[in-house]
């Protein structure tokens, strides 16, 4: 993801009175995967897991990560991995190929006729939806984790048209959760504001797909307490675009993390959207903006009026849920920010993944889940599972990124 350059200017001054966040260090870690055609998977650069919970033996549980045009991964929880999935190759010369950018599990999903174990991930390339099942015996055995069964009819679900594919508008982030007792999929549009609420839907030959019900466009622009109105800086063309969101089940809610914005709490219906509150905004919320063509940046342009938050450094990125807690990715500063789960989610501490015993630290962080199921010793309170942008040590001048582990107890200690 880009990094907006005004945050870390902006962000010292604020911090100087703040103590420190606390640490906790992962039990263990990924692989690294290089961004390299040379490598085996193919131009992989790790950004978004999920965790299955195992329904009979939890220490048999999965971790799923997007590794972009290096497709999916599944790994155990000793961080090894199970299998390597492709993303689909493009379908014309010209045509852009398969990129896998965020995922996301449900248990228990019924459809065509049966209950079954799906992971949904959108797929930015082809501006689809992909849908896989997990097979919990494959983790013991040897055999598949996860196959598959995408509807081979599944559409666009932005594009119009396959030519408006290729200009890349696509589904971008993506959350899945169920809103009473019907399974729903998230997902946002590339460089856009748009965010689409999809249904579950059998296709032919045990395949599953999705299906758009509603569409919400969040503000492009905002009206400060000045009386002025601040659009955030970006690329000609595109706009302050969404990535990391959480469907929070049990309370009925969206949380969306637009990355040059803040953090969005959008009620959420199996048919549609309710109105948008925006919790949280990144420090650099309002500051004056000039895109630099030549260097591809946008840089401060003008004096801090005051109006942002005190907590996220932009990009604000991958959003998770755990016991009462909602954990946001400060992507801009390397750190984890935790609210309240409920109410004004107030903020209730931050923390950072920092290096132990061959486990390396975590910068820049996109993705992250949590599960506080009990997975056994490493983990008696949960899984935390955390992208890691900048995989030490690196492969060359190549892009190294790979996934941490981190019990969710040291979390838990940490924000206590």
């Amino acid at each position: 993801m880009r990094i907006v350059l005004l945050a870390a200017a902006v962000a010292p001054l604020l911090l100087a009175s703040s103590p420190g966040p606390a640490e906790v260090v992962p039990v263990t870690q990924t692989r690294a995967f290089v961004d390299d055609p040379a490598a085996a998977p193919a131009n992989a650069d790790a950004d978004d897991p999920a965790i299955w919970v195992h329904p009979r033996s939890a220490r048999q549980s999965v971790v799923l990560g997007t590794l972009k045009e290096g497709g999916l991964a599944a790994f155990d929880l000793a961080g090894r991995t199970l299998g390597t999935y492709p993303a689909p190759a493009a379908p014309t010369p010209d045509a852009k190929p398969g990129r896998f950018n965020n995922v996301d599990v449900l248990s228990r999903v019924p459809v065509g006729g049966r209950t079954r174990h799906l992971a949904f991930v959108s797929d930015r390339g082809r501006d689809r939806i992909r849908v896989f099942e997990l097979d919990g015996r494959g983790a013991a055995a040897g055999a598949a984790v996860v196959r598959d069964v995408t509807d081979p009819g599944a559409r666009p679900v932005f594009s119009s048209s396959e030519e408006e594919v290729d200009d890349q508008h696509t589904a971008y982030g993506l959350a899945a959760g169920f809103v009473g007792r019907t399974p729903v999929v998230v997902t946002n549009r590339r460089n856009e504001t748009r965010v689409a609420l999809l249904r579950v839907t059998a296709g032919p030959s045990g395949s599953v797909g999705t299906s758009v019900v509603a569409t919400l466009d969040l503000p492009s622009s905002f009206r400060l307490p000045d009386g002025t109105s601040w659009t955030p800086c970006g690329e000609p063309g595109e706009g302050p675009q969404l990535e990391g969101m959480v469907v929070d089940s049990e309370h009925g809610v969206l949380y969306a993390a637009q990355e040059d914005v803040g953090i969005w709490r959008v009620p959420l219906r199996a048919t549609g959207f309710g109105t948008p509150v925006l919790v949280d905004e990144v420090r650099s919320f309002g500051v004056p903006q000039t895109y630099d063509p030549e260097t591809e940046e946008c840089a401060v342009s003008g004096a801090d009026p005051g109006f942002g938050g005190r907590h996220l450094v932009a990009d604000a990125e991958g959003l998770t849920i755990g016991d009462g807690y909602l954990i946001a990715s400060s992507q801009g500063d390397s750190r984890f920010v935790a609210y309240e789960r409920t109410g004004r989610n107030r903020y209730a501490g931050e923390f950072v993944v920092d290096a132990g015993r061959r486990v390396d630290s975590v910068e820049h962080s996109d993705g992250a889940q949590v599960v506080t199921a009990d997975l056994g010793p490493a983990y008696p309170r949960g899984l935390l599972v955390v992208h890691d942008g900048e995989r030490t040590p690196a492969e060359g001048d190549l892009p190294t990124t790979g996934f941490a582990y981190v019990s969710w107890a040291d979390v838990l200690r940490a924000l206590h």
